[in-house]
């Protein structure tokens, strides 16, 4: 821009995306791939900090933000904080990423590809962190920069908040924001992470179903037995346990213990889900219509109910067969839910459901894992209609608006504990991979999300004021 052009709204999102034409998106990213940020091995601890204090601290001051780096005994990482008041009077927004990510699993990626060497591929960037979540913070960073560099102001306040724990389940994350509650207090919250509701799909999100997992558990005794001998007279605890849990849900996925579903679904939520399709992408497996909770939609059985799940079964040795009975067997389950469960009354729930139905050997183990609380913000939310009109404005069509994830995020802590709106901008899809080999981001949707953030944080700035609401 010349000295003489006035800044404009499209020139800001015309400058969001020419950071990725002319490569400077794809290189920065492809230098925090790098960095095997992996907060659930121990190793790479240093890396977590690295993170922080070469690529994000570094850049957020060069942008004019004030930044400091939080610490937590019972967190794997460390925290940044980077805010930029330019006005007490002016809207506030409070961010969100993770830097952190799973672990590479080197060996199972495809051949040609590395997790922490980010390659092209069919226009998709493979590497870990593509999606899950460096690119997504990458994207709105970019805009963030592309916004200053037009306006030279962004005409609102933002604190952007990265963690380095949220894969070991944001241990840390609620104390941290608890002991810091004023420095994040804000009017809204805005994040990136999770996928679209379709890979073409823009999308807004306002909160997440929780999650637990918990064990079951049959300890019959302590050896095994030859089958031949005690075939017929000693109990077999893997035939129990697949019995016992048949208690717990049916053949067809219908959950039948109460407290673990939210027994109904709020008409506001079925109703902005009547505009939203699940669109399995080439490669995706079909929906089957059969399973889950019947007469809900595929969306409302995502987004809206509870889902349980067996994860992982031991019963004897597969790669070593005994031929004997075994003496154990346990069940890794997990519980995805949304408002309406309390998940303190989940375990107490499925042990009476078992005793009840003469399962009384199963133990049922607490959750060790951390849990995730659901949290969803109401779809008839000034907040929620502000952002889908600027994202229409900007695309020329309206944004899918699912009331949650389907999957679980620390939400509720931004939510609940702080109080605040909660607006989720996915830059990704389902078909990501995010957890397994060959994670990928797809440039197209990096490309959306450049000039779905400029476009936000232009009309942001326009409200020179706090709306009132």
């Amino acid at each position: 821009m010349t000295a003489a052009t006035s800044p404009s709204r499209d020139a800001a999102i015309q400058e969001a995306v020419g950071y990725l034409l002319n490569g400077t998106f794809e290189e920065r990213l492809r230098r925090w791939v790098a960095i095997p940020s992996a907060s659930r091995v121990a190793a790479n601890k240093p890396d977590l900090w690295r993170y922080l204090t070469d690529e994000m601290q570094p850049l957020f001051e060069r942008l004019g933000f004030k930044t400091r780096i939080f610490e937590n005994e019972l967190a794997p990482g460390p925290f940044l904080l980077a805010e930029r008041i330019e006005d007490p009077n002016f809207t506030t927004v409070l961010q969100y990423g993770h830097g952190d990510v799973v672990a590479g699993l080197d060996e199972q990626w495809d051949k040609g590809l590395s997790p922490f060497a980010m390659t092209e591929r069919d226009g998709r960037w493979y590497g870990r962190g593509t999606a899950d979540n460096k690119g997504q913070h990458a994207v709105n960073i970019i805009a963030i920069e592309a916004l200053l560099a037009v306006r030279g102001s962004l005409g609102f306040n933002l604190k952007f908040l990265i963690e380095m724990g949220e894969e070991s389940g944001s241990v840390g994350l609620e104390e941290v924001c608890a002991a810091h509650r004023d420095e994040l207090e804000a009017d809204v919250f805005i994040a990136s992470d999770g996928p679209r509701l379709a890979l073409e799909r823009p999308t807004i999100f306002l909160g997440a179903r929780g999650g637990m997992a918990f064990e079951l558990e049959i300890e019959a005794r302590e050896n095994f037995q030859h089958s031949g001998n005690w075939g017929g007279i000693l109990s077999n605890p893997g035939i129990e346990l697949c019995h016992a849990i048949t208690a717990l849900v049916d053949r067809t996925g219908h959950i039948k213990v109460r407290e673990m579903t939210p027994g109904s679904i709020p008409d506001n939520v079925r109703a902005t889900l009547k505009e939203c399709r699940i669109t399995p992408a080439p490669g995706d497996p079909a929906v089957e219509e059969w399973w889950g909770e019947p007469g809900l939609s595929p969306e409302e059985k995502v987004f809206a109910w509870s889902s349980f799940e067996v994860m992982e079964m031991e019963c004897g040795n597969l790669a070593q067969p005994l031929y004997a009975i075994p003496p154990r067997a346990r069940a890794r389950v997990q519980l995805r839910f949304p408002v309406g469960v309390d998940p303190q009354a989940v375990v107490p729930a499925v042990r009476t459901a078992l005793q009840k139905a003469g399962y009384g050997r199963v133990n049922v183990r607490d959750p060790t894992d951390a849990t995730f609380l659901a949290s969803r913000l109401d779809p008839d939310h000034p907040w929620v209609r502000r952002v889908a009109a600027s994202i229409e404005k900007t695309l020329g069509s309206a944004p899918a608006i699912l009331p949650n994830l389907g999957g679980s995020l620390p939400n509720n802590i931004f939510s609940d504990l702080l109080g605040l709106p909660t607006i989720w901008i996915p830059h990704s899809y389902p078909g990501c991979l995010q957890h397994a080999a060959n994670e990928h981001l797809p440039v197209s949707i990096v490309h959306e999300g450049l000039a779905i953030m400029a476009g936000l944080y232009w009309d942001l700035g326009n409200e020179t004021t706090r709306p009132a609401d």
